[in-house]
């Protein structure tokens, strides 16, 4: 089979041949890899880039799963933008885009090199949707404060993608899928937000109690969590007509949209696997999923 015509199947949408040239441009060193699993964590606190909790524990214990990848490319919940961006530059900031934390963690850098190629190959493979080359933003805390346990020598090139937020969340689990083909050159897809986010309701009183959740906070991440197993994923797309419960934990966008990205990625054999799968504060989950 013609390799062009392998790859338009394979990423389950018509890819044009500059999108393919730009890929193949940016992973010509290698050859194609086994598909990459992706990932949607649920990063919760900043503060978890300096603590060995249980939930550091489960990024670390996750990526032992994972081949080492050639470049990540992470959307975050932290980057919500008006139109849809990438980073490009070859070395992005750390950004601590959070106030009222130790000087320590204000003072954290991840110093991950960026992909430029990556940035353009990733903007080609969607030519419907108009993408920005960033060259003003880097890494929020939404991407370093997990890949700092992931992958801690920062030794990988690491691209993040923005949110849109003029767009509905059809666009965005759609948008998600035309990435796929990103995964079978070796390139690890990591969402990273949060299913249940309210931070108005935090109970702070209760911070270190373990699994805490509100009765709401306990329905809305059984319900997720029932149609990740179902592979109901219409459901979760149409989130908002889901109840109070889901309007409780998902009260803005920005957070849960991740999600759909890593579930538009999903390919036949894939499997989902939870892990930190435990409410905090009463309003926060920490809910992650390995796909793959």
């Amino acid at each position: 089979m013609d390799r062009r015509n392998f790859w338009k199947m394979t990423a389950g949408t018509a890819l044009s041949i500059s999108s393919l040239n730009q890929l193949d441009a940016f992973a010509q060193e290698l050859p194609r890899s086994e598909r990459m699993p992706a990932l949607f964590v649920g990063h919760g606190s900043p503060m978890n880039a300096l603590e060995d909790n249980r939930f550091v524990q489960g990024f670390r214990s996750i990526v032992k799963t994972i081949p080492k990848p050639k470049a990540i490319l992470c959307i975050s919940a932290h980057w919500y933008t008006r139109g849809t961006k990438v980073t490009a530059m070859s070395q992005p900031k750390t950004i601590h885009d959070f106030g009222g934390f130790p000087q320590a963690l204000h003072e954290f850098q991840y110093p991950a090199p960026g992909s430029p190629e990556l940035a353009k190959a990733t903007a080609s493979l969607v030519p419907k949707t108009p993408v920005a080359l960033d060259q003003s933003w880097g890494l929020d805390h939404g991407a370093w404060a997990v890949l700092t346990h992931l992958y801690p020598n920062a030794d990988i090139p690491v691209v993040q993608m923005s949110l849109d937020r003029t767009q509905t969340p059809e666009f965005h689990f759609e948008l998600g899928k035309q990435l796929e083909v990103l995964r079978q050159r070796g390139i690890l897809i990591v969402g990273s937000g949060n299913i249940v986010h309210n931070l108005r309701l935090v109970d702070f009183q209760n911070m270190e109690r373990p699994n805490h959740g509100f009765d709401w906070a306990v329905e809305a991440q059984n319900f997720v969590n029932q149609q990740l197993a179902n592979g109901d994923y219409e459901k979760l797309i149409d989130y908002s007509r889901r109840g109070r419960a889901i309007s409780l934990a998902v009260p803005t966008p920005d957070h849960y949209l991740p999600l759909l990205y890593v579930l538009g990625l999903q390919h036949q054999p894939d499997q989902l696997q939870l892990f930190n799968n435990e409410l905090v504060a009463g309003s926060i989950s920490m809910t992650s999923v390995r796909l793959g």
